[in-house]
Protein backbone atom coordinates (compact mmCIF):
# COMPACT_ATOMS: atom_id res chain seq x y z
CA UNK A 1 0.00 0.00 0.00
CA UNK A 2 0.98 3.57 -0.90
CA UNK A 3 0.32 6.89 -0.93
CA UNK A 4 0.64 8.48 -4.37
CA UNK A 5 -0.82 12.19 -3.55
CA UNK A 6 -2.90 14.27 -1.38
CA UNK A 7 -5.89 16.53 -2.70
CA UNK A 8 -7.80 19.44 -0.90
CA UNK A 9 -11.13 20.33 -1.57
CA UNK A 10 -13.53 23.00 -1.06
CA UNK A 11 -16.63 23.69 -1.81
CA UNK A 12 -17.94 27.14 -0.78
CA UNK A 13 -19.04 30.31 -1.66
CA UNK A 14 -15.43 31.86 -1.08
CA UNK A 15 -14.38 29.47 -4.11
CA UNK A 16 -13.86 32.06 -6.70
CA UNK A 17 -11.86 34.56 -4.17
CA UNK A 18 -9.80 31.33 -3.07
CA UNK A 19 -9.21 30.67 -6.88
CA UNK A 20 -7.39 34.15 -7.29
CA UNK A 21 -5.38 34.07 -3.93
CA UNK A 22 -3.64 31.06 -5.22
CA UNK A 23 -3.57 32.37 -8.93
CA UNK A 24 -2.58 35.88 -8.86
CA UNK A 25 -1.49 36.15 -4.55
CA UNK A 26 0.96 32.78 -4.95
CA UNK A 27 1.10 32.37 -8.74
CA UNK A 28 0.10 29.01 -8.68
CA UNK A 29 -0.60 27.82 -12.12
CA UNK A 30 -4.32 26.81 -12.73
CA UNK A 31 -5.30 24.15 -14.81
CA UNK A 32 -7.09 24.61 -18.04
CA UNK A 33 -10.43 23.51 -18.06
CA UNK A 34 -11.57 24.65 -20.86
CA UNK A 35 -14.46 27.45 -19.62
CA UNK A 36 -14.51 30.77 -20.35
CA UNK A 37 -17.60 32.09 -19.55
CA UNK A 38 -17.28 32.84 -15.53
CA UNK A 39 -16.31 30.90 -12.73
CA UNK A 40 -17.21 26.79 -12.12
CA UNK A 41 -14.49 26.01 -10.07
CA UNK A 42 -10.36 25.76 -10.15
CA UNK A 43 -7.99 23.11 -10.02
CA UNK A 44 -4.34 23.79 -9.08
CA UNK A 45 -2.02 20.67 -9.69
CA UNK A 46 1.23 19.36 -8.39
CA UNK A 47 2.22 15.93 -9.63
CA UNK A 48 -0.43 13.31 -8.06
CA UNK A 49 -1.74 15.97 -5.32
CA UNK A 50 -3.71 19.25 -5.85
CA UNK A 51 -6.16 21.38 -4.70
CA UNK A 52 -9.67 22.19 -5.69
CA UNK A 53 -12.62 24.51 -5.04
CA UNK A 54 -16.00 24.65 -6.42
CA UNK A 55 -18.72 27.26 -6.09
CA UNK A 56 -21.56 26.31 -3.56
CA UNK A 57 -24.73 25.42 -5.29
CA UNK A 58 -27.63 22.86 -6.21
CA UNK A 59 -25.84 19.54 -5.89
CA UNK A 60 -22.29 21.08 -4.14
CA UNK A 61 -22.87 21.39 -0.96
CA UNK A 62 -20.37 24.06 1.44
CA UNK A 63 -17.27 21.58 2.65
CA UNK A 64 -13.85 20.66 3.06
CA UNK A 65 -12.71 17.52 1.95
CA UNK A 66 -8.66 15.85 2.38
CA UNK A 67 -8.28 13.13 -0.34
CA UNK A 68 -5.70 10.46 -0.46
CA UNK A 69 -4.37 9.08 -3.50
CA UNK A 70 -3.46 6.08 -2.99
CA UNK A 71 -2.01 2.89 -5.29
CA UNK A 72 -5.01 0.27 -4.85
CA UNK A 73 -7.66 1.53 -2.82
CA UNK A 74 -9.29 -1.64 -2.28
CA UNK A 75 -6.28 -2.74 -0.04
CA UNK A 76 -6.75 0.35 2.06
CA UNK A 77 -10.79 -0.47 2.58
CA UNK A 78 -9.64 -3.92 3.28
CA UNK A 79 -6.87 -2.70 6.46
CA UNK A 80 -9.47 -0.05 7.21
CA UNK A 81 -11.97 -2.51 8.17
CA UNK A 82 -9.54 -4.52 9.98
CA UNK A 83 -8.64 -1.49 12.06
CA UNK A 84 -12.01 -0.84 12.87
CA UNK A 85 -13.40 1.79 10.53
CA UNK A 86 -16.23 1.66 8.13
CA UNK A 87 -15.27 2.97 4.92
CA UNK A 88 -18.39 3.28 2.18
CA UNK A 89 -18.05 2.44 -1.47
CA UNK A 90 -16.12 1.78 -3.61
CA UNK A 91 -17.87 3.93 -5.84
CA UNK A 92 -16.30 3.63 -9.76
CA UNK A 93 -16.00 7.43 -11.02
CA UNK A 94 -14.22 9.99 -13.23
CA UNK A 95 -11.50 6.76 -13.44
CA UNK A 96 -11.14 6.10 -10.01
CA UNK A 97 -12.24 3.64 -7.20
CA UNK A 98 -13.08 5.76 -4.24
CA UNK A 99 -14.08 5.11 -0.72
CA UNK A 100 -15.65 7.15 1.65
CA UNK A 101 -14.74 7.66 5.26
CA UNK A 102 -15.54 10.61 8.35
CA UNK A 103 -12.25 11.31 10.07
CA UNK A 104 -12.42 12.82 13.76
CA UNK A 105 -14.09 15.88 14.57
CA UNK A 106 -16.47 15.36 11.46
CA UNK A 107 -13.70 15.83 8.66
CA UNK A 108 -14.87 14.19 5.15
CA UNK A 109 -12.28 12.42 3.58
CA UNK A 110 -11.88 9.67 0.59
CA UNK A 111 -9.23 7.90 -0.82
CA UNK A 112 -9.03 6.69 -4.02
CA UNK A 113 -7.12 4.83 -6.78
CA UNK A 114 -6.59 4.98 -10.39
CA UNK A 115 -9.31 1.99 -12.22
CA UNK A 116 -7.26 -0.07 -14.49
CA UNK A 117 -7.79 0.81 -18.30
CA UNK A 118 -10.44 -2.01 -20.07
CA UNK A 119 -8.57 -3.17 -23.09
CA UNK A 120 -11.04 -3.27 -26.25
Amino acid sequence: MKLLGIRFCSVSEQAEELAGFLRDGLGLVERDMGISDGFHGAVFPAGDSWIEMWPEGPGMQACTMLQLVVDDADAYAEHARQNGLEPQGPNDMHGERIYFLQAPGGLPMSFQSKLPVEDT
